[in-house]
């Protein structure tokens, strides 16, 4: 049986409202409940930190410590001493100044946009036109899943994010999901 399939742009419109739905979701999770309000701790001796790093001229970036320029190198006894020693971690360097929370807003807008044009495309090859609420709902989601949820998984195993953040982070995704779901199976043509 094959699929009638439906074009995209007759998907705009939950396109479109899915993702200011779900920037209107995060605003709430983050500034209303704050659910990430202690996902970051003061680091000690915080000021003498970011004085020995202000004397390094770091610029915007992410960085490592200890740093290991090959793989070859890592299991040299100096490098082994050196992660022995300690601190070991991952370092993101911003731009100095208080964060651009507008552009970081539209580009968070852009990139549900983003997911929202491709949870349409995929829901719209595999749902015929007249589906049923559920299963609109149910490639929907699974699709919004992959793009909200699946992705925070790696920070924990590569970057040392606690899972504990990660989890937080996989709710979001969880609530941004259903709402996305939601909106495509409750305008679905």
């Amino acid at each position: 049986m094959e699929i009638q399939t439906i074009e995209l742009s007759t998907l705009w419109l939950p396109i479109l409202l899915s993702t200011v739905f779900v920037f209107i979701a995060s605003s709430i999770l983050h500034m209303v409940i704050q659910i990430h309000k202690k996902d970051f701790v003061a680091m000690p001796g915080e000021e003498a930190v970011r004085e020995a790093m202000r004397g390094q001229n770091l610029s915007p970036g992410m960085y490592v410590f200890p740093h290991c320029p090959s793989f070859k190198e890592m299991g040299t006894p100096e490098q082994v001493e050196k992660m022995n020693r300690g601190p070991n971690g991952f370092l993101t360097v911003v731009p100095n100044g208080p964060p651009a929370m507008g552009k970081e807003l539209v580009l968070w807008f852009l990139y549900t946009l983003l997911l929202s044009i491709f949870i349409g495309y995929l829901t719209s090859v595999s749902v015929d036109v007249g589906s049923s609420f559920k299963g609109v709902f149910r490639v929907a989601g699974t699709a919004a899943v992959l793009g909200y949820c699946v992705p925070i998984i790696s920070d924990s195993i590569w970057k040392a994010v606690p899972w504990s953040v990660s989890f937080k982070f996989i709710f979001d995704g969880a609530v941004y999901s259903l709402v996305t779901a939601t909106t495509f199976a409750w305008l679905w043509p």
